[in-house]
């Protein structure tokens, strides 16, 4: 997600996982406390040397390359970090809503497997998140498991495709690729569902290549699926609920870093009444303005007679925050409600979270959850639903709090405490 899913987030909560249990078989948290001491910032995880680790010896996302299916779908183990993420809105036949996400992460300890006679010893350390938003309930449940991929543990392959981290999985069902089945359970909630391909691959950035800084190599190889028709079932709170809705892919693998003035990212994908979707993802800077490298790509409607994706850049796309959430946990502040307007594409759209917490109290703390949509394209009215993903903020904030604490500062002087302007 470095710039929404692309490179960051991926990274981040890998590295940060690595560097909390990696002497740790498996852990699952649903979710847990919040240490006294706070989780590792996204800047200490991706902001490059030590904390980012090496990257000599593994592959580069440097030039634009190939795409094949369903080959893509499966690993890249000679990149360092890949992720699988999925978002979706679910909905009972008398209109109960949820959403979800659903992600599984690879990380490489090293570029090459070290000779070990261990049954235990592994390359490939795999994480997850899972989370389910009770939108009629007021609800929202986020897990993290971590676990290395010895022993068939966790693990992913291509053919047939699947990922599995212990009994959190995604894997085709039967010989074909589709449908694509994701199983997740914890004590509180459950997920089981199909999913059907829906729309071709979409190549983000510039044909498969997202850029995220101006340094050779500081991108990844992206592609989604925007609009996946899915079915199955929600457990909550001891009861399921037979769903049926829309999901979104996100693929990304990569061997980067946060660039040095980057502190996080606001990422959409939102799928709107009329058949589009739009993805953008703004990058933010320390001073607060958007990244020049913030990207975004719109798809058009099938069967609208115009069948290829636009692009959208950071100078299309104006990004107005309307509220704020400020989270009791971790004491970061939120954007809360947006407009969301790109001129070239006649899009203007009021973005609003569906529930206000919806903050993953995970390795890396941020949030990320489902979101309904109205407005206008070239003048028509719509509507719609997605996903926002929020990194840096809790961060920013909670380092704040612990350098003062740590110095003696009473709680009611810190910095992040103290109004702005």
């Amino acid at each position: 997600m470095s710039g929404g899913r692309g490179l960051v987030i991926g990274t981040a909560v890998v590295l940060a996982a690595l560097a909390v249990v990696v002497v740790v078989v498996t852990h699952e948290s649903r979710p847990p406390e919040l240490p006294q001491g706070g989780s590792l910032t996204v800047t200490g995880a991706l902001g490059g040397g030590e904390a980012a680790g090496t990257t000599e010896g593994y592959a580069r996302a440097v030039e634009p390359r190939p795409f094949q299916f369903p080959e893509d779908h499966g690993p890249h183990p000679e990149f360092r970090t890949e992720w699988w993420y999925w978002t979706g809105n679910l909905e009972t036949e008398d209109g109960r809503a949820f959403g979800y996400q659903f992600t599984l992460f690879r990380s490489a300890l090293a570029p090459e497997a070290p000779a070990r006679t261990s049954a235990w010893g592994a390359r490939q350390v795999y994480l997850g998140h899972f989370t389910v938003t009770d939108v009629a309930g007021g609800g929202f449940q986020a897990a993290e498991r971590f676990s290395r991929s010895a022993l068939e543990l966790a693990g992913a392959s291509t053919r047939p495709f699947k990922v599995w981290l212990e009994d959190w999985e995604a894997s085709s069902v039967g010989e074909s690729t589709w449908p694509m089945r994701l199983r997740a359970e914890t004590d509180a909630v459950a997920l089981e569902l199909l999913l059907e391909p829906g729309k071709p691959p979409v190549l983000q950035g510039d044909r498969g290549l997202s850029q995220k800084g101006p340094e050779r190599g500081n991108a990844s190889y992206y592609y989604s699926m925007t609009r996946m028709p899915s079915r199955g079932t929600v457990r909550v709170d001891g009861k399921t609920y037979e769903v049926k809705g829309e999901s979104w892919m996100d693929r990304e693998w990569s061997t980067s870093a946060l660039g040095a003035d980057q502190v996080g990212w606001d990422w959409f994908s939102l799928q709107l009444s009329d058949g589009s979707e739009l993805m953008y993802y703004q990058l933010r800077r320390k001073d607060g303005s958007a990244d020049p490298f913030s990207s975004g790509m719109w798809v058009p409607p099938a069967g609208s007679g115009s069948s290829e994706p636009v692009r959208v850049s950071r100078e299309d796309v104006r990004l107005t925050v309307l509220d704020t959430w400020k989270s009791p946990r971790s004491g970061g502040e939120y954007p809360a409600r947006w407009r969301l307007h790109v001129e070239k594409l006649g899009l203007d759209l009021t973005v609003t979270p569906r529930l206000a917490d919806q903050e993953l109290p995970v390795s890396v703390i941020y949030w990320e959850g489902s979101v309904g949509l109205e407005g206008s394209r070239e003048g028509k009215p719509l509507t719609g639903r997605g996903y926002v993903e929020l990194t840096g903020y809790a961060d920013t904030q909670g380092q704040q709090r612990r350098e003062s604490r740590a110095r003696g500062v009473p709680e009611a002087e810190t910095a992040a405490d103290r109004p702005r302007g």
